[in-house]
């Protein structure tokens, strides 16, 4: 936990939950209510993950071994440049996607095994959690719809794969509930935010 240094939340979920839309609610609430925030994705927050982001989503074929290690490279480099200081200096750090989703896409979704990547995520990012995770949850059959289009390597899996992911994030929520919070990613977008937001104020980190 980020204690009194900040506040550090993510969301997390399928391919086409909506997580983008509030994480940008989000922040526009807590910067109207005088936060600073920083916004950022994984992989792709950094000039490094921006390149790994590229080269494991829509480069050629990669291991499903080598797709983990990339990730929590990410992730490392992720938290040393941008989380850990933003944090520091006192700042609500909202992130699309964190360890996670690699516990899930990679332990769950590509049968590496769940321990083994997670412990592989916390060496990476010394054992840094949010304060809050939010799972925007549907089926991966609502996924695939709402993913109409260009999919990258990841979103053209098999439902199969992304229904494995998906109960992975819901079985990692049902194991903490004090550190997750599950909303319903089939709900109106404000609603969903309402619900964060709340979430937020009774955890005593955002006035009422």
């Amino acid at each position: 936990m980020t204690g009194d240094q900040g506040l550090f939340i993510a969301f997390e979920g399928g391919d086409g939950a909506g997580k983008s839309t509030q994480v940008r609610l989000l922040a526009d609430t807590l910067r109207e209510r005088g936060r600073t925030v920083t916004v950022t994705r994984q992989p792709g927050g950094t000039e490094l993950g921006r390149a790994i982001r590229d080269l494991v989503l829509h480069g050629d074929h990669v291991s499903a071994r080598a797709e983990a290690l990339l990730f929590a490279a990410d992730k490392a480099h992720h938290v040393d440049e941008l989380i850990g200081p933003a944090l520091q200096r006192g700042e609500v750090v909202i992130t699309d996607r964190y360890t996670d989703s690699s516990v899930a896409y990679q332990g769950a979704g590509r049968d590496l095994g769940a321990a083994e990547v997670h412990d592989l995520q916390m060496w990476a990012v010394g054992d840094l959690v949010p304060d809050l995770t939010v799972v925007v949850d549907i089926t991966a059959d609502e996924g695939r719809r709402r993913r109409s289009g260009t999919h990258d390597r990841l979103e053209s899996e098999a439902d199969a794969f992304h229904e494995a992911i998906r109960q992975h994030f819901l079985s990692m929520a049902a194991g903490h509930p004090e550190r997750y919070l599950v909303v319903a990613g089939t709900q109106p977008p404000e609603r969903v935010h309402d619900l964060v937001v709340s979430r937020l104020e009774a955890m005593g980190v955002l006035d009422r």
